[in-house]
């Protein structure tokens, strides 16, 4: 039996990994915001790992394996990381495939990352989340430590992340399921990406969680297949047109209009607009990628689940009013919850802003 803490336990990976680590015999212990309710050998720890004393607290103790979902900014990071590679046997650090440059061939862990290939100066000179990524990854690297596994997953989905290209649910599905037109951007859907469920990504970490030859080695963990966002997007019509009755509308907008929609300059110009492809034959060694669920099937699934109870996190009104310019449609008056956001939609909706 290992001694587990992982840190922000609750998303599309996390909760996946608990449960599994719990059915295998593993004590499991979890930070969360929110109160949860603990079991029998899955015990939540409510507080926010990224306050240095709540986590300084959790790590009286030595742990075997630390699994670290956070996102911190690369100051913070540097702060905080000797103390966490000093209290475990083995540091899961979740960094991400966005950290790699484009590639024509299937991505491979030692190929160019963004960090090390890019001229673009006002790109590097901020923390955005691939960078941040990567700049830690190489603060590990240098550590005096190398109990440290590095983890880089894509694009996961689940019964409540369901993502289309930089678009999460509450910006493209809440539309569709108020009846007004999905707004996307044609230059993103002709892109192929690659997208995982958050089950098979938790089966990977777990399959290196106390593996020796894991350490001091980065793997992403993703599915092998590819397919373009408008599949996807045809994948997620399909599923509507029954639980709905009628197929949602979607208007394609070229990039200058969309980034007005959403504003995610460098995600879109250094990611999405790549074609992400990867080879997975590293971390195969120790999971069966073969298994991984098909994108196809694994979206239906989760579509469908998410339909039987659906819930949305906040909306971005000013962007839904830019998106009802362009479809020439409008949301009820009382659809936002609030005055502020009724008065935000009115402004961005009808007035040239």
């Amino acid at each position: 039996m290992k001694k587990v803490l992982i840190l922000g336990g609750t998303g599309a990976m996390g909760e996946h990994l608990v449960t599994m680590l719990a059915q295998r015999g593993d004590k499991v212990v979890v930070t969360t915001r929110r109160e949860c309710q603990s079991s029998h050998n899955i015990e939540y720890v409510q507080g926010n790992a990224l306050d240095r004393n709540f986590l300084d607290r959790m790590l009286v103790q030595e742990w075997d394996a630390i699994v670290d979902f956070m996102v911190y900014s690369t100051p913070s990071f540097e702060q905080r990381v000797g103390a966490l590679l000093a209290n475990t046997k083995q540091y899961i650090y979740l960094s991400s495939a966005r950290v790699y440059a484009d590639s024509d061939a299937p991505i491979k862990e030692h190929f160019p990352r963004l960090l090390d290939s890019s001229d673009d100066e006002q790109f590097l000179s901020t923390d955005e989340y691939s960078l941040a990524k990567a700049r830690q990854e190489d603060i590990l690297r240098k550590s005096e430590f190398s109990n440290w596994t590095i983890v880089r997953p894509y694009i996961t989905y689940s019964e409540q992340r369901l993502q289309l290209g930089v678009l999460e649910k509450e910006a493209w599905l809440y539309r569709a399921m108020k009846g007004r037109t999905i707004v996307f951007s044609e230059d993103i859907a002709s892109k192929l990406s690659t997208l995982t469920y958050g089950l098979d990504v938790a089966t990977g970490i777990a399959a290196l969680i106390g593996e020796p030859k894991a350490l001091g080695q980065a793997y992403h963990i993703t599915q092998l297949q590819a397919t373009s966002w408008l599949n996807v997007l045809d994948i997620y019509l399909d599923v509507l047109e029954k639980f709905l009755g009628k197929r949602p509308k979607v208007l394609l907008l070229g990039m200058n209009d969309f980034s007005r929609c959403k504003r995610a300059e460098f995600q879109i110009r250094y990611d999405r607009l790549f074609d992400r492809v990867f080879d997975n034959s590293k971390v195969s060694e120790f999971v069966s990628t073969e298994s991984f669920l098909p994108i196809e099937k694994g979206l239906i699934l989760c579509l469908e689940r998410f339909l039987q109870q659906p819930s949305f996190n906040n909306i971005d009104w000013r962007s839904e009013a830019i998106k009802d310019r362009y479809t020439g449609e409008r949301a009820s008056f009382f659809e936002p919850v609030s005055w502020k956001q009724r008065i935000k939609y009115l402004i961005y909706r009808f007035l040239k802003i």
